[in-house]
Parts: structure tokens; sequence; C-alpha cells
């Protein structure tokens, strides 16, 4: 029985890393999320992880599950450094928009502007997903 909740919960992680990754990267591409060097970040390390991914579940080793986990760490990196952009971007738009704007309106009003000041925590939710995979595979072992 926990044979089976283990392979199941495997697929689980399998299924929702793919989704997150390649759903996330297509939805990049559709907002021409590409314009400049530092928005081809995220889709860079979405490519890296799908394929580190891949060599993890097709060609298993001690060696390619390092990589894998260093290619997540660099995405959950891009995401809190796409947070970062984000929200500076919204504030200094905020500011130019409401110069005398300041404290917690401002920080709400950045939070809430043009750019989904969040939306880049998806690549650090598939950092997680992802390394929650690596530690059900080494339970495995």
């Amino acid at each position: 029985m926990q044979k089976i909740q283990h392979r199941s919960a495997n697929r689980i992680l399998v299924v929702a890393l793919l989704f997150m990754a390649i759903g996330t990267a297509m939805e990049l591409y559709l907002l021409d999320h590409y314009e400049d060097s530092l928005q081809l970040i995220p889709l860079l390390c979405l490519a890296a992880a799908l394929l580190s991914f891949a060599v993890v579940l097709f060609r298993p080793s001690s060696h390619s599950l390092v990589v894998f986990k260093a290619v997540l760490g660099l995405n959950a990196l891009s995401g809190l450094v796409g947070i970062y952009l984000h929200l500076e971007a919204n504030y200094e738009f905020e500011l130019e928009m409401k110069p005398g704007a300041a404290g917690w309106e401002l920080f709400t009003e950045s939070l809430a502007g043009a750019l989904p000041a969040l939306a880049p925590g998806s690549m650090i939710a598939l950092a997680l997903i992802g390394y929650s995979y690596t530690l059900l595979i080494n339970k495995k072992s």
C-alpha cells in the first residue's frame, strides 16, 4: 500500500512540475516576455529546469540530481529577482503617476501595478515542487 502511495505521489509531482514549467514558459512567451535580456532569464531557467528534469527522469544519477537541484535553486532565485524587478518597475510608475504617494499606499499600489508583482513567485513554486520530487526519489533509494 505504501509503495502505491509513493508511486502516486511521484506521478503527481512529475505532472505538477511539467504543468508549472511548460505552462509558465508558454505564458511568458505569449506575453512577449523576451523583449530584453532580463526578461529572458525566466525562460532560460525554465528550459534548463525541463532539460535537467528530463535527465533525472530518464537517466537518473547522483550527478544529474545535483545538477537538477542547482537548476531549481536558480529558478527560485530568478523568481525572487523577478518579484523585485516587477515591484521596482511598478513603484517607479506609481511615483510618476502620484508624486506624493508614500508608505503603505505606495507599496500596495506597486503590488497592484501594471506588472504582476507576485507572478514571478511561480518560479519559486516550481523549484519547491521539483525539490519535493528529489526528496521523494531519494527516499525510494
